[in-house]
């Protein structure tokens, strides 16, 4: 059975979060990381200070992100989202998956996508 409670408290944490570092803030991921965090994505260091000092030098980092939807179930808020950039206006959508405990993120897993030509997909991807 679902946690509605901690659900709410997670999505809103991680939605504060992601407001955050979309307006430039990359600290943000300090308070919200646990200190032995765990990536999942490949190439993505675990810990959190290597994982921020990876992100602050990413292209996520400097691109526009357009949140689309997110859902939080337990312990698990899911978020899927545009990023693009004036050298990609098509750019790249992207599910994160984030684990949390105790109010801060302690597991990531993410999926990631180019956006195909707009003809190639009728009915949008988003």
């Amino acid at each position: 059975m679902t946690d509605m409670t901690a659900a709410h408290n997670n999505k809103d944490l991680v939605l504060r979060g992601f407001a955050e570092f979309a307006a430039g803030n990359i600290e943000v991921l300090r308070t919200l990381l646990r200190e032995d965090f765990i990536e999942h994505s490949p190439d993505n260091p675990s810990g959190r200070d290597a994982f921020v000092e990876f992100i602050a030098t990413a292209p996520v980092a400097r691109a526009k992100l357009d949140l689309k939807r997110i859902v939080a179930d337990d312990e698990y808020v899911v978020m899927h989202y545009h990023v693009h950039t004036p050298e990609d206006e098509r750019g790249t959508a992207v599910v994160d998956i984030w684990r949390l405990v105790d109010g801060q993120i302690v597991e990531h897993w993410d999926v990631v996508q180019s956006v195909p030509d707009l003809s190639r997909i009728p009915n949008g991807m988003f």
